[in-house]
């Protein structure tokens, strides 16, 4: 990187910063704008429901509460609550030093002091900071509480002075030159020129510096004396972005193609607009659509005199409309659309002409990361094929109940993560969703359950899958983690057949059940209660009378209620488990693949549990169970550790095509219970 390339990109960091700080300032008072807006809209002359009293609060608000606010936060972000405390004091001086011109100016302006507060608030309390670091260890005991209250008094006086007779003329100058500027935008109809500046902005992460540094502040001069403001618009317009969104559904490749329908979501109706950055940085010719649409936006905006009464934080299309003045609803659809429109119609062009490469949508999503300069929380929605830079060292399959479809899914990845040699390195447990915490590196859940299963584990990557047998997500994820510790993919071995795969299998047996104590307990120090058991304890889950070769049944439920009945039959469950079956079937398939479902209860239905049991049931006909072929049902009912071991010989025998055929050939109940037995 040459010298100059250097300089620029720490230019560009230094504005990021400072626009994080700025909006670190205004983003965690967004709710009194916003009350301060409601009231404003509702109340005042010119409201929807005039009320000289309530319409009281509106200086007040604007003048007193929202700077202080201001000011305490950028205090209380450079030197704690001491520094909050200073530095609300010491911008009571610029607050006041105003008072002439906001009560009785000569043209009736009125200018609250929000970037007198940006400034004040956290410079009061770094120089605070410094000020007790000259007697930072010196006080003589039992007078440090004295010394603490009047040396922070007496410097916030003095502060609070200085700002009013220094401070103040500098950012009554600053504003006047603000103000000019945007009215002389405005009264020439060049507003929309702004949006050459504002949506590379946004791109590059300077948005915030512009936004919350400049616009709100000026914005909420304006509404104050307007009641609305279209300056809270220029920024948090959505349409550009929704354009270029649509126009990938449309137009769009691969990855890019497949996830803008969830991004546009996202970003229309959740406001988080950094959604559809990387999809701009993947073509940067793309900004010239963002670009257009922010002007047709603005310029339809200004025609019909649109204007907010308060900031719409974040920019979604509802915090939009709930802060749009009663005036200007019309005005404000018709600049989205425009905004949409203009910039999906650019976009398209763009898409549709241009050099048809692999769009590469998760190293946008990287370099965009890489340009913020700290993790994005939206770039997870990016990654279609489980890459990470995350290191995997925890995996976690989550199921409702946590003793079926999980124990199954994490024997057979554990299986293939050991059979390319990672065993040591990554341990695969499962576990019920409700006994999920925020601990593990990569999830695996059913595509049914996806939702529920990422809440608490917010840290971890997601990945869905359809069934838990033979997922073709496995494999991908043990491709990344091969990648992230060898930087390559492994070479492919044709000769690779069943009976290799079945002895690296056979050979992590014991391992598996202890990890799925681990996952049940939270603790490796149980992992001794649910070492290799017995073939004559196995015997005593899967019995002779809880096989059944030869069945048929009209349908999943009534397989299910099979299942269930030969678990009731043999005394391990009460009647009321079999509908918890049908309950756990309800809110996701127990469909695992190749030809086999593992009916069984809810994680609340273990109370009806007696002890640990298994039935096994073979259709000459395959039974539909949504969709799929099922020719083989094994229904779980699991009190302790005592079915896992069980669950894990049924993964790997289900895994391999020539055990699966020695159960379809099996002509007793004592064959199934020998191939299982086999199974070591």
């Amino acid at each position: 990187m040459t010298e100059t390339n250097v300089e620029r990109t720490s230019i560009r960091v230094r504005v990021q910063k400072l626009g994080t700080f700025l909006s670190s300032m205004i983003m965690p008072n967004i709710g009194a704008f916003i009350a301060w807006g409601l009231i404003t809209a509702l109340f005042i002359p010119k409201g929807f429901f005039p009320n000289e009293k309530i319409s009281s609060m509106v200086d007040p608000m604007v003048f007193f509460l929202l700077p202080i606010l201001i000011a305490y936060t950028g205090g209380k972000l450079i030197y704690e609550h001491r520094g909050g405390v200073v530095g609300a004091a010491a911008t009571m001086g610029v607050i006041m030093g105003t008072s002439a011109e906001v009560f009785v100016g000569e043209d009736g302006a009125k200018s609250p002091m929000f970037l007198g507060a940006m400034i004040m608030g956290p410079l009061a309390a770094w120089c605070m900071k410094k000020l007790d670091g000259l007697w930072d260890g010196k006080i003589r005991p039992g007078f440090e509480m004295l010394v603490n209250n009047f040396s922070a008094g007496i410097f916030a006086a003095v502060a609070a002075v200085a700002s009013m007779f220094l401070l103040t003329p500098v950012m009554n100058v600053i504003q006047h030159a603000a103000g000019v500027a945007v009215g002389w935008l405005v009264d020439h109809n060049l507003l929309m020129l702004t949006s050459l500046l504002i949506e590379p902005a946004k791109i590059l992460f300077l948005n915030n510096a512009i936004n919350h540094g400049v616009l709100t502040p000026l914005a909420a001069q304006e509404s104050l004396e307007h009641g609305k403001s279209i300056l809270y618009l220029l920024e948090a317009n959505p349409g550009p972005g929704f354009g270029i969104l649509l126009a990938y559904m449309f137009f769009g490749r691969g990855s890019a193609r497949a996830t803008a329908p969830g991004a546009a979501v996202i970003h229309f109706l959740g406001g988080i607009h950094e959604i559809y950055f990387p999809y701009v940085l993947m073509k940067p010719q793309l900004i010239v659509a963002a670009i257009a649409g922010g002007m047709s936006g603005i310029a339809v905006e200004s025609i019909f005199k649109v204007g907010l009464v308060g900031p719409a934080a974040p920019g979604s299309i509802i915090a939009i409309s709930a802060m749009t003045a009663r005036d200007s609803y019309l005005g404000m659809a018709l600049g989205v659309g425009a905004a949409t429109l203009v910039s999906f119609l650019v976009a398209a062009l763009i898409l549709r002409f241009s050099k048809k490469e692999d769009e590469d949508l998760e190293a946008a999503a990287e370099k965009m990361q890489a340009m913020k300069g700290k993790k994005s929380s939206v770039a997870g929605a990016f990654t279609t094929t489980g890459k990470t830079n995350k290191q995997i060292n925890k995996i976690v399959f989550a199921c409702d109940a946590g003793m079926g479809s999980s124990a199954m899914g994490a024997s057979v990845l554990r299986n293939k993560i050991k059979d390319a040699g990672f065993g040591n390195d990554v341990t695969v447990v499962n576990s019920a969703i409700n006994n999920l915490k925020d601990e593990f590196d990569l999830l695996v859940s059913h595509q049914d359950l996806a939702d529920r299963a990422a809440r608490p584990t917010p840290s971890a990557v997601h990945v869905a899958v359809d069934n838990f047998m033979n997922s073709p997500r496995y494999d991908e994820i043990v491709e990344m983690i091969r990648e992230q510790r060898t930087g390559g993919s492994a070479p492919t071995d044709a000769a690779t057949t069943d009976v290799t795969r079945e002895e690296v299998v056979a050979s992590g047996v014991a391992g598996s059940a202890a990890d799925a104590n681990v996952a049940r307990t939270g603790s490796a120090d149980s992992v001794a209660e649910t070492a290799p058991v017995s073939d004559n304890r196995s015997s005593k889950i899967l019995t002779e009378d809880s096989i059944v070769l030869g069945a048929s049944a009209t349908g999943r439920d009534d397989a299910i209620d099979q299942a269930g009945q030969l678990l009731v039959k043999s005394g391990s469950v009460d009647s009321s488990y079999v509908t918890a079956m049908h309950d756990r079937e309800a809110s996701v398939s127990t469909f695992m693949g190749n030809g086999l479902a593992i009916p069984h209860g809810t994680n609340e239905a273990k109370s009806a549990i007696n002890s640990s049991a298994m039935s096994f049931t073979r259709y000459d006909q395959p039974v539909d169970w949504n969709g799929k072929p099922v020719k083989f049902v094994i229904g779980i009912a699991g009190a302790d550790g005592e079915h896992l071991e069980l669950l894990q010989k049924v993964a790997k025998i289900f895994s391999n095509k020539s055990s699966v055929a020695q159960l379809e050939e099996a002509k007793t109940a004592q064959e199934v219970l020998d191939i299982f037995g086999k199974v070591n």
